[in-house]
């Protein structure tokens, strides 16, 4: 099956299975994933597939999600273990694989850190990490306006800038933030003046 055809298959499955609002987000990702695949020369349909598994495992609960890793040898740190929004990244990833058939590394790379970002991330990886914070679903947060337009025209630095806002957010309600935030926080920071 040709690449077009599964992100259409996939589109119209996540629509049947997520609900309404998920799915605004998915698609309003996979649509935002897909321009800046275009504007930075990634793959567009692997940026569209990436952003519609995205959040494959979100509607999922936390005991669940929990149960899967356990069930399949998937590593859950403690910190993972205490943040329910945190471990749908890694089902979505053995989800995309198991109940989707996408078995391309770097799709499964965008779906395993679009929620804590890692340190020296691939293209397709920054893409949906910054997708999933900008779509226009997104409720406006502070900076809104100056993120969405570094995404557009300075990847590393908008990449940088959200996770600096991320990190200091975190920790001003007092949660704990996850090691791969960190250390995409300290890898990326550079790029924040």
């Amino acid at each position: 099956m040709k690449i077009i055809e599964v992100s259409q298959k996939l589109r119209k499955q996540l629509e049947n299975e997520l609900k309404p609002d998920r799915f605004d987000h998915t698609l309003g990702v996979a649509y935002t994933a897909a321009n800046m695949a275009f504007l930075y020369g990634a793959d567009i349909e692997k940026a569209l597939i990436a952003g519609y598994l995205h959040d494959c495992a979100k509607c999922m609960t936390h005991e669940e999600q929990i149960k899967i890793c356990e069930k399949n040898d998937i590593e859950i740190t403690e910190v993972e273990r205490k943040n329910h929004s945190l471990l749908h990244a890694k089902v979505g990833m053995y989800l995309a694989r198991t109940k989707y058939d996408v078995y391309d590394p770097e799709i499964l790379g965008a779906i395993r850190w679009h929620t804590t970002g890692r340190e020296d991330m691939t293209l397709l990886e920054k893409i949906v990490y910054i997708a999933d914070f900008i779509e226009p679903n997104r409720r406006p947060l502070e900076n809104m306006a100056e993120i969405r337009k570094e995404a557009f025209t300075d990847l590393d630095k908008c990449l940088a800038h959200i996770l600096h806002d991320s990190v200091i957010y975190l920790k001003t309600i007092g949660k704990e933030v996850d090691e791969a935030t960190m250390n995409a926080y300290e890898f990326y920071k550079k790029f924040y003046i």
